[in-house]
């Protein structure tokens, strides 16, 4: 299934809308950060924030992939050689992948000096995930090229998050792909049953749509804690809280087609219900300017991307960020 752009206004209302909802709000930001508070212990000693020059209130990109072809169709479509041109990009520039799950919550544990970002995957397409029989991943899918861009950089972790709708990964079934995932470090959320377009049905409907996908996941591979959802073509129900919680699921998460950067999970600005991706494209591509390489460009160059000082229980900032941040997370405060 393929998306309309969305441009950056259309972003801007979702998020206005998603938070405005009447029936079922996302969670509170106390709420949000409740299972991330002091708990975790970081591998990576934690430096002097001014050292690293720590900034956990800047920006996230959060990319947005879905096929993989040698032979791309449309603006959605990249070839494996341009995926893993880009994460070794990634890599290099120093990002550390972390799930949708945790980016949402607030569980950002990188070391010192990196930035974190979020690689998520929709439609769940037989280019990302297809496993050969003995179980391995099979060459130039998804998983295959994250696999190997984390061995040739051991910093940069390879997980990702799946959103996966009904009869995903039909080459190896959802069973068997759904669990490899789940074994793998990877987060399995859901994109609903069918793929609908939530804005053009009713309440009930968009809540049956959304419920359909929880249920296939839960069935395929029992267990498993969906937290997220990502809008098939980036189109909010109405009322837009039916997105994050209804019959049978609730979700931290909740995130668009997109054309910028997301806030930080720690700023008082971040809007968990319409969370906004970034669309994985190459310079000259069409809408290039929405892209990840220009986006990328973009916050290599400037001061506003997040920057870990590598102690999860702490949100490091420089002094004059003070206003941005959340304020249920004032105890946990480390400006500099």
């Amino acid at each position: 299934m393929r998306y309309p752009f969305v441009p950056l206004g259309a972003l801007a209302g979702a998020a206005v809308l998603a938070s405005g909802c009447s029936t079922g709000p996302s969670p509170a930001a106390g709420e949000r950060h409740a299972a991330a508070s002091p708990a975790a212990v970081s591998a990576v000693p934690a430096k002097a924030p001014a050292e690293v020059g720590a900034n956990e209130l800047g920006q996230v990109p959060v990319l947005m992939y879905h096929q993989l072809t040698e032979k791309p169709a449309s603006v959605y479509d990249r070839t494996p050689a341009d995926f893993r041109a880009e994460l070794e990009r990634l890599a290099r520039e120093n990002y550390v992948p972390v799930t949708a799950r945790d980016f949402q919550t607030g569980r950002i544990d990188i070391p010192a000096g990196t930035h974190p970002v979020v690689l998520t995957f929709d439609d769940s397409t037989n280019s990302q995930v297809r496993l050969n029989p003995d179980g391995t991943p099979a060459p130039d899918t998804a998983v295959a090229i994250l696999t190997e861009t984390a061995k040739k950089y051991p910093q940069f972790k390879p997980v990702a998050t799946f959103f996966v709708n009904a009869e995903a990964f039909s080459a190896t079934g959802s069973a068997k792909a759904l669990t490899w995932l789940k074994e793998h470090g990877h987060e399995v959320a859901n994109h609903t049953g069918g793929h609908e377009n939530l804005s053009s049905l009713d309440q009930e409907g968009a809540m049956r749509a959304i419920s359909a996908g929880q249920q296939a996941i839960e069935k395929a591979a029992p267990g498993t804690q969906v937290t997220s959802l990502a809008l098939p073509f980036g189109a909010m129900p109405s009322p837009a809280g039916v997105a994050t919680r209804g019959t049978g699921y609730r979700y931290d998460g909740v995130y668009l087609v997109g054309a910028n950067p997301s806030v930080s999970p720690f700023a008082k600005a971040f809007t968990p219900g319409a969370i906004p991706r970034i669309r994985s494209a190459g310079p000259e591509d069409e809408d290039a300017e929405f892209g990840s390489s220009r986006w990328l460009d973009k916050l290599a160059a400037g001061k506003t991307r997040y920057v870990s000082d590598g102690d999860p229980n702490t949100v490091a900032f420089p002094s004059a960020s003070r206003n941005e941040l959340s304020p249920a997370l004032a105890k946990r405060a480390r400006p500099y």
